[in-house]
């Protein structure tokens, strides 16, 4: 006896597995330290074969930017913004806003390619909370991702409106145990 698994025609309209939607998940805390969980599962994914795109836009020091992205392994790029410091303050001079809001615009341009299955927007609230990247924006960009991106967005004071349309929200507290 012989079985055999019957299997939809190449061009049927007929699905092997269903199309899973991307999620949005929200890293937030009143710290500023839950980085490294991130950047863990990023580096995760990436060596599970998937493509990871990180953006720090908030940290700068390394003459990097969106036209020289770091690459780690064959599927995670990481791209900072240009800029000779950290961004700490929302008063920006003329450079700095300009190199930030370049960023921003790579951002949206590659999300919306969905080149990258999954991207990290590293200290997203601080950049909305600084009224350096509208939130109305970013909502908007949300939205219109294709249906297939993950998007991970962290920082503290996450602006309601994004805890809103996230499908994940992970709020990292620190233990006061000894």
């Amino acid at each position: 006896m012989v079985a055999q698994l019957e299997t939809p025609a190449l061009h049927s309209d007929r699905r092997l597995l269903p199309t899973i939607e991307g999620l949005v998940q929200v890293f937030t805390g009143a710290h500023r330290s839950f980085f490294t969980g991130v950047i863990a599962q990023a580096l995760r994914i990436a060596g599970q074969g998937t493509s990871v795109l990180v953006i720090q836009f908030l940290k700068g020091g390394i003459n990097q930017g969106h036209e020289h992205p770091m690459r780690l392994g064959q599927n995670l790029d990481w791209v900072r913004c240009d800029l000779p410091r950290c961004i700490d303050t929302p008063h920006l001079d003329e450079a700095e806003t300009h190199s930030l809001l370049q960023l921003w615009q790579h951002t949206q341009k590659v999300i919306s390619e969905g080149k990258y299955a999954l991207v990290v927007l590293d200290e997203l609230s601080l950049a909305i909370n600084f009224g350096l990247i509208p939130e109305s924006e970013v909502l908007a960009l949300l939205e219109k991702r294709p249906a297939h991106v993950d998007i991970i967005l962290t920082g503290p004071e996450m602006p309601q409106a994004l805890l809103d349309v996230a499908d994940q929200i992970t709020e990292i507290r620190r233990s006061h145990r000894p």
